[in-house]
């Protein structure tokens, strides 16, 4: 059963948006996998907490057909501040990247 069917059999499932949030997530895999909403809650934040902190301690995570999280360095670089247009120097960071995985990328096609 895709998203599209299960917004049909149960529109209350998703409000008219063109997004998904956490609860609508949730509920989506509830009645795809007749899970509680409390098991797949915990299911979702073990996982994502375990993607954060692969990232954050510096390693690529890949999730084969879906895609890739990895941290990625990103340059210093000049910046102005807009309120003063004084120049200033925002300093290098690593911020956290996903990559999409060619079967994400193929059924994301029109």
């Amino acid at each position: 059963m895709n998203l599209r069917q299960i917004v049909r059999y149960n529109p209350k499932l998703l409000t008219v948006s063109l997004f998904m949030n956490k609860e609508q997530l949730v509920k989506a895999i509830c009645v795809e996998t007749n899970l509680s909403q409390k098991e797949v809650t915990a299911i979702l934040n073990a996982f994502t907490d375990t993607i954060m902190e692969t990232v954050a301690s510096g390693d690529k995570l890949t999730l084969v057909g879906f895609g890739t999280f990895e941290p990625r360095p990103r340059q210093e670089r000049q910046g102005i501040n807009p309120q003063t247009r004084e120049a200033l120097t925002i300093p290098a960071t690593t911020v956290p990247a996903f990559s999409a995985g060619k079967v994400f990328k193929d059924k994301v096609k029109p």
